[in-house]
């Protein structure tokens, strides 16, 4: 897979998602599902990072904010990973910014504390 092919990246992430939820179920925390997922996609050849801390930057100033992604693949796509009883404005508000701030064009909201996984899927696009 080459970088650039947001679509099919964002596949293999759901896929891999899929995979991780249906070993582990609902009820753990985000951390592990985390780290279940990293390796599900570093296993399938895609190269992630996890826990990548960006600036902001606001007019001629770089705070560094302490802001964490949870993962992002191929540099690609953003990946926000949750285990909560339901996704609330405020998680994909978070996932907007991220594609904001960063300029990246396709983000992920998973919430793994959902009986069927595909109902805690939403995903995101970046208006440029």
């Amino acid at each position: 897979m080459q970088v650039g092919d947001i679509n099919a990246i964002s596949g293999q992430v759901v896929d891999a998602a899929l995979r991780v939820h249906s070993a582990l179920g609902p009820g753990l925390l985000e951390s592990v599902y985390e780290k279940c997922l990293q390796h599900e996609l570093q296993r399938r050849g895609l190269e992630v990072k996890t826990q990548v801390g960006f600036p902001i930057v606001y007019g001629d100033i770089r705070i560094e904010s302490g802001l964490k992604i949870d993962l992002i693949v191929m540099n690609e796509v953003i990946v926000e990973l949750k285990a909560v009883d339901q996704i609330l404005p405020v998680h994909e508000s978070q996932i907007i910014s991220y594609l904001r701030i960063t300029g990246k064009r396709l983000g992920l909201l998973i919430n793994f504390n959902v009986a069927l996984l595909k109902d805690g899927i939403k995903r995101f696009a970046n208006k440029l």
